[in-house]
C-alpha cells in the first residue's frame, strides 16, 4: 500500500496540482492585498470615502455584514480577471510560438525517404529506356 501511495504522489499530475494550489494561494494573497490596500481605498475616495467592508445592517442583535460580502465579490472578480489575463498572455505566446514552428516547418523542404529516391531513379531509368 505504501508503494502505491508513493507512486500516486510522484505522478506528474499530482505534483503539478500541488504546485498550482500553492502558487494560486500566494497569488490570491497578492491580489487580495491589491484589492484591500490599493483599489478599495481608491474606490472609497472616488465614492466619497465609503468603506465597503464596514457596511452592515443591524436588526436587534443581528448584524448582517453585506459590505464584507460585497468586498469578497470584488476580490473574486479581480482575482478571476487577473488569472484570466495571465492565462490569456501565456496562451497567446504559446500560439505565437506554435505558428513560428509551423512556419519554419513549412519553409523546410520535405525529407525524401530512401524508397522515394529509389522510385525516382527507377522512373528516370524507365523514361530513358522509353525515349531510346
Amino acid at each position: 500500500m505504501w508503494n502505491e501511495f508513493r507512486q500516486f504522489i510522484m505522478r506528474g499530475n499530482v505534483l503539478d496540482l500541488a504546485v498550482g494550489v500553492i502558487i494560486g494561494g500566494a497569488f490570491g494573497k497578492i491580489v487580495s492585498s491589491l484589492v484591500n490596500d490599493l483599489l478599495m481605498p481608491l474606490l472609497g475616495l472616488l465614492l466619497g470615502k465609503i468603506d465597503l467592508s464596514a457596511m452592515s445592517y443591524v436588526s436587534g442583535e443581528t448584524v448582517i455584514k453585506y459590505g464584507s460580502f460585497l468586498q469578497s465579490i470584488i476580490d473574486f472578480l479581480i482575482i478571476s480577471f487577473s488569472i484570466f489575463v495571465f492565462i490569456y498572455i501565456l496562451n497567446s505566446r504559446k500560439r505565437k510560438a506554435e505558428k513560428e514552428k509551423e512556419r519554419e516547418k513549412a519553409e523546410q523542404p520535405p525529407v525524401r525517404t530512401s524508397e522515394e529516391v529509389l522510385l525516382e531513379e527507377i522512373r528516370d531509368l524507365l523514361k530513358d529506356s522509353v525515349e531510346k
